[in-house]
């Protein structure tokens, strides 16, 4: 019994002496933990109140362009790259804004919005898209090798039909249909393996594909690379 007494003291004072060793690093240890518990924390809230935030400008900025107030929604936009430049909702943003700016004439306030959008954005079908439409516009102001250039295979995604459609109205605008021919051809390869099909209007691809020399269904020759 005086054995197993004196072993319950030892244990004791040996306990009494690590905490007096030890005592300031478990305090400080758990005192860390709560600081970077709070702090996470804090940092949820802080990023829950930006996507508030930038969800309520981008309803504004809507708002602006349903009244079809574009200057409004050229701020709203501004305001919207300033206060919340990393947020999805820029490059959604520059994507509307564009259309507007395009239906109001302004080319080339809505090439810079495309332009940016496409260089800006992480998601890369919404970049694909911009680009795109850049082109197309590029077409339209008759900068035919401007368009040409951003239109590369390698940047198209699942937009590789859509993309030589375009290219092949480049070609053919630019008085070069063999080269037209082949891209529309391309285009017409691509949609029926589904990269884009979808997404055009195949019959006037091949009244296009007609137009530029090419037999309903024919391969038109090899597409001209990007």
């Amino acid at each position: 019994m005086a054995d197993d007494y004196l072993s319950d003291r030892e244990q004791e004072e040996a306990l009494r002496e690590w905490w007096r060793e030890n005592w300031r690093w478990i305090i400080g240890g758990v005192g860390l933990g709560l600081v970077m518990l709070l702090g996470w924390r804090s940092w949820e809230l802080q990023r829950e109140s930006r996507a508030h935030d930038a969800s309520r400008d981008y309803a504004q900025f809507q708002a602006a362009l349903e009244r079809r107030d574009v200057e409004q929604a050229e701020r709203l936009l501004l305001d919207l790259v300033s206060d919340h430049g990393a947020s999805a909702y820029v490059q959604q943003g520059r994507l509307k804004l564009a259309k507007a700016e395009v239906e109001a004439g302004n080319f080339d306030q809505a090439l810079t919005l495309l332009t940016a959008a496409a260089e800006a954005s992480k998601d890369k079908e919404l970049a694909s898209i911009a680009r795109l439409r850049a082109a197309r516009l590029l077409i339209q102001q008759g900068k035919y090798d401007a368009a040409l250039a951003l239109l590369k295979a390698d940047q198209a995604g699942a937009f590789v039909a859509q993309m030589r459609e375009i290219r092949g109205d480049a070609m053919m605008a630019k008085g070069d249909p063999v080269a037209a021919r082949a891209e529309y051809a391309a285009a017409l390869s691509a949609a029926g393996m589904d990269a884009g099909g979808g997404q055009i209007d195949l019959a006037l691809l091949q009244l296009k594909l007609q137009d530029a020399g090419g037999g309903a269904g024919t391969g038109g020759g090899s597409p001209g690379q990007p």
